[in-house]
């Protein structure tokens, strides 16, 4: 109840700020209200359904192969505490490079289309789900992983029943920033070298500079990501 008390009234506060630096730069944004007119009808015209299907595709499998990948290069680092010592600075030192800076060679092993948004979706999300998962791992009371020993339970045994349901709280937090980091990596590749999805029609509204539409697709944006938060 209080976590949703708290979404309310950010988003309320929100609001008003947009409203506020509406009335101050007219030209620059438009309205809550008329953004949210304009992204309904942009919802019921079917020019856009097939920019929101590209971009769902791409994500789908970016989503998958950056949980996947993190997930397994997490909890393998994780139970070896060397591995992950040595990894842990350098995922973090490869995360904080610009990604953007590695886009022409997306572009030249994928070519442009499908593949090269969700090898650039993947690379945003893959190493915080790594991250996350090795630390929750590394976190694990050290009495859980003797008991484990005790037991003689095989190291599959060990990861099923002690491992991921010790870490899964921590691995959640990271499949959500995952989701939103794999989201902004897809959406930025559409952005750079597409010529459809949702980062394309931002594109095409930056360059025509069509201020109701690049809100609107700002708000739907906003609620997919809210509405997965939630979950």
């Amino acid at each position: 109840m209080k976590r949703t008390l708290d979404l309310v009234l950010l988003i309320a506060a929100g609001l008003i700020a947009w409203e506020a630096m509406h009335l101050a730069a007219p030209f620059a944004l438009t309205s809550p209200a008329a953004s949210l007119a304009k992204a309904w009808s942009m919802v019921l015209s079917p020019v856009f359904w097939p920019h929101a299907a590209e971009t769902a595709k791409a994500f789908a499998y970016a989503l998958l192969l950056a949980v996947g990948g993190g997930l397994v290069l997490g909890l393998s680092l994780g139970l070896n505490r060397t591995s992950a010592e040595v990894a842990e600075p350098i995922m973090i030192s490869a995360y904080s490079l610009p990604k953007v800076t590695l886009y022409p060679v997306v572009l030249l092993i994928f070519g442009l289309g499908l593949p090269a948004k969700i090898a650039f979706g993947t690379i945003h999300g893959i190493i915080p789900v790594a991250i996350f998962a090795m630390n929750a791992v590394r976190n694990l009371a050290p009495v859980h992983m003797k008991t484990a020993r005790v037991l003689r339970l095989t190291r599959w045994q060990t990861l099923a029943t002690v491992v991921v349901p010790g870490a899964l709280p921590e691995i959640v937090s990271g499949l959500r920033i995952g989701f939103s980091v794999t989201l902004l990596g897809v959406l930025i590749g559409e952005m750079f070298a597409s010529q459809r999805g949702v980062g394309y029609v931002i594109m095409a509204a930056i360059g025509l500079h069509d201020v109701p539409t690049i809100m609107a697709t700002i708000v739907l944006l906003g609620i997919v990501a809210v509405s997965a938060s939630a979950f």
